[in-house]
């Protein structure tokens, strides 16, 4: 399969690569689709309650959106529940990066809201994502799709962790999510789970990602 991959700015190369197994699964697409209509019930059932927090607690759009790199370096937007003050990018120089490489994360992001905490903690607002899984653009299990920024420091073996479509959830946030602060820590996670994908694979995950959300364990 030839895929044109293209990274931040103006670097783009041309990738041979055979099609990661998952990719053509026909059981994880439906699982996909499954996952999604379930999410949209839950997304129907607490949008309105979220969306009151989000404008008592800060003045500002109820969603967030962004550009991510998904599946062969293919651009997407991604929407999720917004949980930082609407002037955050503007913001972002201020706040020191606590992460490693080539992804970004702070603790203590002065940026976050009081209600943004709380959605984070129980991932409430990834739930618009459902979306993006629905339509093909993302899975319910995969690798965490990466900014415009983040992928222009990419060296290119890292485009390796976009050979699957990225996910909702995935081995990061299962083994430490927040906790882990190393890109190339990350970026091994992605590989491994490319290499032990099978069939029902995703199910454990999905499985484990219910617990640890429930158990807040490593979100922020």
């Amino acid at each position: 399969m030839i895929s044109i991959v293209k990274g931040a700015g103006s670097n783009s190369w041309v990738s041979l690569i055979a099609p990661h197994p998952s990719v053509n699964s026909r059981f994880k697409r439906f699982l996909d689709i499954l996952g999604s209509m379930v999410g949209f019930v839950v997304l129907a059932i607490v949008f309105l309650p979220i969306a009151i927090a989000i404008k008592i607690d800060s003045p500002g759009p109820i969603f967030f959106a962004q550009e991510r790199y998904g599946l062969y370096g293919r651009t997407f937007r991604i929407r999720k529940f917004r949980s930082m003050v609407s002037d955050a990018e503007q913001l972002k120089s201020k706040v020191q990066n606590e992460a490693n490489g080539h992804f970004f994360k702070s603790k203590n992001d002065f940026r976050v809201t009081k209600v943004g905490r709380f959605l984070r903690s129980t991932s409430l607002d990834e739930l618009p994502q459902f979306w993006n899984v629905f339509v093909g653009e993302m899975s319910l299990v995969g690798t965490r799709p990466p900014t415009g920024d983040e992928v222009s420091r990419y060296s290119e073996h890292h485009w390796q962790r976009l050979h699957v479509k990225p996910g909702l959830t995935g081995e990061w946030q299962v083994n430490g999510r927040s906790h882990i602060k190393d890109f190339e820590q990350v970026f091994e996670l992605d590989l491994q789970y490319q290499t032990k994908w099978h069939q029902f694979y995703d199910l454990s995950l999905i499985f484990k990602t219910i617990y640890v959300i429930f158990a807040r364990i490593g979100a922020f």
